[in-house]
């Protein structure tokens, strides 16, 4: 073990102090969150810290993903024992599920850290989420993204970055896809979570490809499906998407009765149109709904996998130039389920 850690700063509420009510940026939080890690954990872990941007991540464009990207691959791996990138909360699902490819093939721990509160309330967890960052990178001896998050009244969790899933309404919690985490911080050790669901440790330590597909696109509409969605209304007749993903009800179900309501309609304008349409997501071993029989066929399908990590695959092979079904057969850091 080196002992030595590098923390890159991006902003987020993590990076905020709260003012009459108002959230807002305060880059001195920066060393107030290191400052308050070693007054409650002490260790000798060295930290170096670097803060390629300062941003709440509502905002972040793509040009801040890349900036974040490049400091990353700018980092010297073989100086550090493990990366612990601060985020926002807002789009931390994002962020994670998309460095989780790529940044698949990372040889230390890559680890995103973030908090609901900011540092100044006494209801942030910031500085747990970042002990049990560090707790888990000294802990394994493997590479690969991760997220160090804990829900109200749970010990930390270290989820799989690939299948982080977005946070809970109102609450703003995080769980893996399965709600099976990858292991948890208890008495401030690492405990992996040997759940069949889970790639072993060994896996980990295996040689993972590079991802091929790097570069986002954003020209896709995301629809989500729910009860009376009138589809009429999605039309583009001004400005043409390269691509349409509808996420289906938790049973892999979309209507496909009526007029304006039918899904089998609105896809056939849009192949009228060349606009590639995605279903998300299908559990590949579950019984398929009458209602929607064939449907798998007509559309690219992603399978066994979130929808969050749907859409970012999706997008890099949009913007790499890849066929999205080849993107989705992949599995560069355990996305798939199967």
């Amino acid at each position: 073990m080196k002992k030595r850690i590098c923390v890159i700063f991006t902003g987020g509420t993590i990076g905020s102090f709260s003012n009459g009510g108002v959230v807002d940026l305060n880059a001195e939080t920066g060393s107030l969150l290191i400052d308050k890690y070693r007054t409650r954990f002490g260790g000798e872990v060295e930290f170096d810290t670097l803060r390629p941007l300062n941003i709440l991540s509502e905002n972040m464009q793509p040009d801040d993903l890349k900036t974040m990207e490049d400091c990353i691959n700018n980092v010297d791996k073989e100086a550090y024992d493990g990366i612990i990138l601060t985020h926002g909360t807002d789009t931390l699902c994002f962020t994670a599920n998309l460095f989780s490819q790529i940044f698949c093939d990372i040889p230390i721990p890559l680890v995103l850290v973030s908090a609901l509160y900011p540092l100044d309330d006494e209801r942030s967890r910031g500085v747990e989420n970042f002990a049990g960052a560090v707790t888990f990178i000294e802990s394994v001896d493997y590479g690969g993204v991760f997220v160090s998050f804990e829900n109200h009244g749970e010990n930390c969790k270290i989820h799989l970055a690939s299948r982080l899933i977005s946070a809970t309404q109102f609450l703003g919690e995080y769980e893996s896809i399965l709600n099976v985490p990858y292991g948890e911080i208890k008495g401030w050790r690492f405990v992996y979570n040997d759940d069949e669901h889970n790639p072993k440790q060994s896996d980990l330590r295996k040689k993972r490809q590079s991802c091929e597909a790097l570069e986002l696109c954003t020209d896709m509409v995301t629809i989500q499906a729910h009860s009376l969605l009138n589809f009429d209304y999605y039309r583009f007749d001004k400005v043409k998407p390269k691509a349409v993903m509808v996420q289906l009800y938790h049973s892999g179900t979309v209507c496909t009765e009526g007029d304006e309501a039918n899904f089998k309609n609105f896809l056939a304008y849009c192949k009228k149109l060349g606009i590639e349409v995605i279903i998300a997501t299908v559990d590949s071993s579950a019984n398929v709904y009458g209602s929607v029989l064939g449907l798998s066929d007509a559309c690219i399908t992603a399978y066994d996998m979130s929808f969050e990590m749907a859409t970012v695959k999706a997008l890099l092979a949009l913007g790499s130039g890849k066929s999205i079904e080849s993107v989705f057969n992949k599995n560069y850091f355990f996305e798939k389920l199967r």
